[in-house]
């Protein structure tokens, strides 16, 4: 008998593992697919040489991950390279608002939204490792900065839509706030969505939007070599089906959402918490590009030939219609398309002078709409000859996505629909979300807070809350931190 069992080895069921280990607990890791890491991963998905990341492939959450950076996983071969853009939102115009690392330089390119910018975000910026152990925990404990938290939360749970009209004057600064709003996949109108925004944007400053050198599987490989020095085992290519397949433990976590937790498991949870378990929504789901270039991205905008990230939807107009059309069960013809350019900051993707490119849109969930046309029309629009480089494309939609990672249902890459309630009460409104009617049986996927993202952290507090659960023995739990211990979940 092992301490614990983790199923699903993606980032967050790593943390969990981890965090499980250094506290001297013994851990067996099992994963379904062939290698860990889940969406956070790399593969020639193209061409021989080119390597594109599997879905993650910028990652500002993980570098101010309260979690993530009490780790070594530098000494275990990890490298985190900082684009000199961190990202882009290019207009029709030509021109393009830009995030740069430095607050005062974003907000200077912003022209006469400059002191909108500083006094929207620059409190948030500069303090971000207070306001992380807030954003990045379960929201149904006390904040320890309650000031810093109230601020955050009476400007977050504004519509992105609204908090962009009023703020900003300049079609710039409300086109680069309504392009990191959408990144919650969900309608700008819709309450929260400020949040979203706030959190890319201090990140941007505090931490940078860095890429992982070799792809992104290098985080999860390096998290899996510090996991198995801690002296932890790992079990690949076995899909776990029902409680009877796994080995004797004291405790199971699940790196899972809610649809597979109930096969799993289902009868060894009461009927009321199976019931809010179905009731669980889903959000949007993805279609995915892979491109295999023979050169640069010939962008209009000089501002977006050296981004880490570029958003691709013209004004904010665009794309609140965009993601609303999106939740209205609709495929939008001019959608709103996330770009990262790895390969402007890591030569090793593609063999010189070659180049890849990620791309992709938000679509209904399990949308069979076939979006490569539409995506590639935007990227023409502002880099135009675009088509002229591709030599080689590889596309998925959210069935493929989904076959791929269970965990990716109906194509929603973020575990769950990111609504308001569902932050509050994710997977179900518990005094400890991680944690199922069932003492022994706890959830640790991104279908718990914080919710989607490479950071970890939902991993962490699921950890904590099995160590002051059912591997609670008397010992002292080990201190990852002040930061950390604050983060702890009750």
């Amino acid at each position: 008998m092992v301490d614990a069992v983790v199923v699903g080895a993606g980032p967050n069921g790593l943390a969990a593992a981890i965090e499980l280990a250094r506290n001297g607990r013994s851990v067996h890791l099992i994963e379904g697919s062939d290698q860990v890491g889940g969406g956070t991963r790399t593969a020639e998905l193209t061409l021989p040489g080119f390597r594109h990341d599997v879905c993650s492939a910028v990652h500002p959450l993980a570098v101010g991950s309260p979690f993530l950076r009490t780790l070594p996983l530098a000494e275990f071969g990890l490298e985190l390279l900082e684009p000199a853009t961190q990202a882009a939102h290019p207009l029709d115009d030509g021109t393009a608002a830009v995030l740069a690392r430095s607050l005062e330089e974003t907000a200077d390119g912003l022209g006469a939204d400059a002191g909108a910018y500083l006094s929207l975000v620059g409190a948030f910026a500069r303090d971000w490792d207070r306001l992380a152990e807030f954003v990045l925990a379960p929201q149904t404990r006390p904040p320890r900065s309650p000031l810093l938290a109230a601020r955050f939360g009476a400007i977050g749970v504004a519509p992105a839509e609204l908090t962009a009209r009023v703020r900003f004057r300049t079609p710039a600064a409300r086109a680069l706030f309504g392009g990191m709003a959408a990144h919650a996949i969900r309608p700008l109108r819709a309450p929260g969505t400020t949040a979203f925004a706030l959190v890319l944007l201090a990140l941007g400053h505090a931490c940078g939007w860095p890429i992982a050198r070799g792809g992104s599987q290098q985080i999860t490989a390096a998290m899996r070599a510090y996991l198995e020095s801690l002296g932890a085992t790992i079990e690949v290519d076995r899909p776990i089906g029902s409680l009877a397949e796994l080995p004797p433990s004291r405790a199971v976590l699940f790196d899972v959402t809610p649809r597979q937790l109930l096969a799993i498991c289902g009868d060894a949870l009461p009927g009321g918490y199976r019931r809010a378990l179905e009731r669980y929504r889903y959000g949007a789901g993805v279609f995915k590009v892979d491109y295999a270039l023979s050169g640069p991205v010939p962008w209009t905008a000089p501002a977006v030939r050296d981004a880490g990230t570029v958003h691709l939807a013209g004004p904010l107009e665009e794309i609140v219609a965009s993601e609303r059309e999106v939740a209205a069960g609709s495929a939008p013809a001019r959608p709103y398309v996330l770009v990262a350019q790895q390969s402007l900051v890591d030569p090793s993707r593609a063999p010189a002078p070659s180049h890849t490119l990620w791309a992709y849109c938000h679509v209904p969930n399990g949308s069979k709409v076939d979006m490569t046309g539409a995506i590639e029309r935007q990227i023409e629009r502002f880099a135009p000859g675009f088509a002229e480089l591709v030599l080689a494309r590889a596309t998925r939609g959210p069935a493929a996505l989904e076959a791929e990672n269970p965990n990716y249902v109906g194509g929603d890459i973020n575990g769950g629909l990111a609504s308001l309630w569902q932050i509050i009460a994710r997977p179900a409104l518990r005094p400890n979300p991680y944690a199922t009617p069932n003492p022994r049986l706890l959830l640790c996927s991104s279908s718990t807070p914080p919710g989607g993202g490479v950071h970890g952290m939902c991993g962490f507090h699921a950890a904590r809350a099995a160590l002051r659960g059912p591997l609670g023995s008397g010992r002292r739990l080990r201190r990852t931190g002040e930061a950390m211990a604050r983060g702890t979940a009750a």
